[in-house]
């Protein structure tokens, strides 16, 4: 829903994982917040806008730009914006959250679905959910 597009994670869900499978074709939140934004008169790339959103997301400096001028210029959309900020930053804590548990549960050893466990969770703690909400931050 939020945008990670990797199948591999779906594969040990079994009848479950054809649910993952079916939301990993279809929109994003975050290519409907750019939809958004392109219908507010912003500049978000035809590349962008017409991808194929079964692939992982590419962040683009283009869409940095938009998101940076949405933030200055239309408050609506900045509204919009810091609420995924929201959503992110709070993603982002629940990860950290989660490979406290499953350190002080499991410690090192392998986790579900053959991941390497607490290793494999630490590597995801400072991945944004939508990148250019961050990196734009540098153009204000």
């Amino acid at each position: 829903m939020f945008g990670r597009r990797d199948r591999a994670g779906s594969a040990h869900l079994g009848e479950s994982g054809s649910r993952v499978e079916s939301a990993m074709r279809r929109p994003s939140v975050w290519d409907s917040a750019l939809a958004y934004l392109h219908g507010r008169g912003h500049e978000i790339p035809d590349a962008v806008r017409s991808r194929d959103v079964s692939s992982p997301y590419v962040p683009s400096e283009a869409v940095e730009v938009a998101v940076a001028a949405a933030y200055r210029s239309d408050g609506e959309a900045r509204l919009l914006l810091e609420r995924l900020v929201d959503v992110d930053e709070g993603l982002q804590e629940w990860r950290y959250r989660h490979v406290k548990m499953v350190e002080r549960t499991i410690g090192a050893r392998l986790g579900t679905g053959g991941s390497s466990g607490r290793d494999y969770l630490a590597s995801t703690l400072f991945q944004p959910v939508f990148p250019e909400l961050w990196t734009a931050r540098s153009r204000f």
